[in-house]
């Protein structure tokens, strides 16, 4: 049985938040993000999430439990029904995937399998806040998703602030274990930074983080961070954001800048807290 649509939130850009019951009444989060040629469909793999980075409203739910294979593959059957565009599907909603690896990985089995809605790998995206051992478990199994890690502060003393998780996995860790991967599998992973005024978005910064990543064949993804009431941070301004890009680019690296969809609905990134406080349409 699929889920129940409870809520749709629409964003004055087109994003479409979801709130989905489960069987058990629990709620969960789905976005469907659309594009030029193509939608794409941001789903949970939990209900909270218990990392507690200061920067997400999902951190701040604590974890209620993990979704099944079944739960994940269902949010994206609910959003098939609201499209007949070609799409993708990122793991970037409530959650933290890794931390609910196996049922993840059979989900992208189930995602990607001829019996089931055989979605290239390629279209299919885990995002991970530096799980060491699962990243390292990912990189064993025969297939192999794209990887979107949240960097974020590219220091220890600032990342142990702002993701508590670096204390157990620091950044030089994480960074081992990325080099380490074969070629192939290395350029589908992106490293994702939280623009974060004064705190994550010096030239300074990014002049470390290009240290960080040299000689590897990963992408950067500059995320503006999402603010909320509940959240004591500004965003950075575009001027300090598109000087990261810069000094990141002129260093070798491919970087890009997300542009922010759905937050007029909270559906953007690091936003997403089972919330009703949204216009529905």
């Amino acid at each position: 049985m699929l889920p129940v649509i409870i809520n749709r939130f629409v964003s004055s850009d087109g994003t479409r938040r979801y709130l989905l019951r489960l069987d058990d009444s629990e709620i969960v989060e789905s976005v469907l993000i659309p594009r030029d040629d193509r939608v794409t469909f941001c789903v949970s793999s939990q209900i909270g999430c218990a990392l507690g980075c200061t920067f997400c409203l999902t951190g701040q739910l604590g974890l209620t439990r993990d979704l099944s294979s079944g739960e994940i593959v269902s949010q994206v059957m609910v959003l098939l029904k609201e499209t007949t565009q070609r799409f993708s599907v990122v793991l970037m909603g409530m959650g933290e995937p890794l931390q609910n690896y196996d049922n993840v990985l059979r989900a992208i089995y189930i995602l990607h399998d001829d019996h089931g809605l055989k979605v290239p790998m390629n279209r299919i995206t885990v995002s991970t806040a530096g799980l060491v051992p699962a990243i390292e478990r990912l990189a064993n199994e025969p297939l192999f998703p794209n990887l979107s890690i949240s960097m974020t502060g590219v220091t220890n003393e600032t990342r142990d602030s702002l993701m508590p998780i670096n204390r157990k996995y620091p950044i030089e860790a994480v960074i081992e274990t990325v080099r380490k991967l074969p070629h192939a599998r290395q350029k589908r992973v992106m490293f994702e930074c939280v623009m974060i005024k004064g705190l994550t978005d010096s030239p300074a910064d990014a002049e470390t983080l290009s240290r960080l990543v040299s000689g590897m064949s990963v992408k950067v993804n500059l995320i503006p961070l999402n603010p909320a009431p509940e959240i004591p941070f500004r965003r950075s301004d575009s001027d300090a954001i598109l000087r990261f890009q810069e000094i990141l680019v002129r260093n070798g690296t491919a970087t890009f800048i997300r542009q922010n969809r759905g937050n007029d609905v909270s559906g953007a990134c690091g936003q997403l807290k089972k919330s009703e406080g949204a216009q529905r349409r």
